[in-house]
C-alpha cells in the first residue's frame, strides 16, 4: 500500500501561501532564502521514494511554469515524476507529465493508494490538503517550518481543518533555521 504524504512549507505563524513567489503576492518568495544545498538534498531524497506528485490546478500551473524547464537535480526529479492533478475546472490535455484526475478525485486516490508502489506526495494546497484529511487519505504530514513571521497570507490550517491526531515521527533542524517535522496520521 502506498502512503500519501502532504508536504508544506510554512512560516512560524502558519502561512503556507506563495513560498516560492510564483503567485505574485507582495510577500511571496519567503522560503527562497532557505532553499540551500541541505534543503535541496532532503527534498530530492523525499521525492525519490515517490511514484506520483499530487497537486491541484493552481499548484500544477505554477510548478509547470516555474520548474518545467528548470535545470538541476531537484528540477529533474520533479519533472520526471508523473503528476496527478485534482481539479474540477481544468480541461483538455495537460503537459509536464501530468494526468487529470477526472470525476471523483478522492475515489481515484483511494484506489491508487491501495496499490503497491512508491508513495504519492502533495505540496502545499490547503484546499486539497483539507479534502484529503477529511477523507482519511493523509498518512504522513511533512512540515518545513521556516523562521519567518508574515502576519498575512493563506494558512495551511484554518477553522475548517478536521480534528486530527498527529504522532511525531521525526524532526530535523537545518543549519539555516528551518525545522522539518514529520508526523504520522
Amino acid at each position: 500500500m502506498r502512503k500519501i504524504i502532504a508536504s508544506a512549507l510554512v512560516t512560524l505563524d502558519g502561512v503556507a501561501e506563495d513560498p516560492g513567489g510564483y503567485s505574485g503576492t507582495s510577500y511571496g518568495g519567503w522560503a527562497l532564502p532557505y532553499f540551500g544545498e541541505e534543503s535541496v538534498r532532503l527534498s530530492i531524497e523525499k521525492l525519490a521514494g515517490c511514484d506520483y506528485f499530487l497537486c491541484g490546478r493552481r499548484t500544477y500551473e505554477m510548478f509547470a511554469a516555474a520548474w518545467g524547464n528548470a535545470e538541476g537535480p531537484y528540477a529533474d526529479r520533479l519533472r520526471s515524476l508523473p503528476k496527478l492533478v485534482a481539479s474540477s475546472t481544468l480541461k483538455g490535455d495537460l503537459t509536464w507529465n501530468a494526468t487529470l484526475l477526472e470525476g471523483d478525485a478522492i475515489a481515484a486516490l483511494k484506489q491508487l493508494r491501495e496499490q503497491e508502489g512508491g508513495d504519492i506526495i502533495m505540496y502545499g494546497n490547503p484546499t486539497l490538503f483539507r479534502s484529503l484529511l477529511e477523507n482519511d487519505l493523509v498518512d504522513e504530514l511533512d512540515l518545513m517550518l521556516h523562521p519567518v513571521l508574515l502576519g498575512t497570507g493563506s494558512k495551511l490550517f484554518v477553522d475548517e481543518t478536521p480534528p486530527t491526531k498527529l504522532t511525531l515521527d521525526s524532526h530535523t533542524a537545518l543549519d539555516n533555521g528551518v525545522t522539518i517535522l514529520t508526523y504520522r496520521i
